[in-house]
């Protein structure tokens, strides 16, 4: 598949998934999730896209340490709407590493493993997203800031040129580099930089 090379260098996380482990469908329940996920669920990759990666990617090492975080045991709450700017998007990223998910989320086995109705939006909260463990109740708040690394100026034109029915090929691989070169720099270069993610 042509993903750009860099993907391979985003750190990914291993999670704990006791649904996943009873089912067996992953041994111990133990599932290993990259950003190629991400963008495979999504259906493409964007600062938005990588910003939510890197978001849970941070909240969920906070929330567990040194300890495998627990797939389907983490509740999410938004601050904006579902239908909002993008938490449609974010939400999708969050859910495929927390588990969490709405209304059609998993009902469960007897009460167990239980998904549905672990994401909710508009809530009243301090940052974008808290993420709470059910296990034992421990929350952190996340707020992205993607500001510290800007895109190429020459993107916006490019877009509208794009988006205006130009169809040259230089200018579509131009674009598409560039876009993609800040996705790379967000998730490869600033990784770590605690400037993009306030945990509180």
């Amino acid at each position: 598949m042509g993903f750009p090379a860099f993907f391979a260098q985003v750190p990914s996380i291993v999670l704990r998934d006791r649904l996943a482990d009873f089912l067996g469908a992953a041994a111990g329940g133990l599932i290993e999730y990259g950003y190629a996920d991400a963008v495979r669920l999504a259906g493409h990759s964007c600062p938005t896209v990588a910003g939510s990666y890197l978001l849970s990617h941070r909240a969920l090492r906070a929330l567990h340490g040194d300890e495998t975080p627990l797939r389907g045991e983490i509740a999410v709450d938004f601050r904006a709407a579902a239908d909002a700017g993008v938490s449609g998007v974010m939400a999708t990223v969050v859910g495929l590493l927390t588990g969490a998910a709405g209304a059609g989320g998993f009902k469960g086995l007897a009460g167990r493993f239980v998904r549905r109705d672990l994401l909710r939006f508009a809530q009243d909260l301090p940052g974008d997203i808290r993420f709470r463990r059910l296990d034992n109740g421990r929350s952190v708040t996340a707020t992205r800031q993607l500001a510290p690394v800007p895109a190429d100026p020459r993107l916006p034109s490019l877009l509208q040129r794009l988006l205006a029915g130009d169809d040259d090929p230089d200018t579509r691989r131009l674009f598409a580099s560039l876009w993609q070169d800040r996705v790379r720099r967000i998730l490869v270069d600033h990784f770590d930089d605690p400037r993009l993610v306030v945990l509180a």
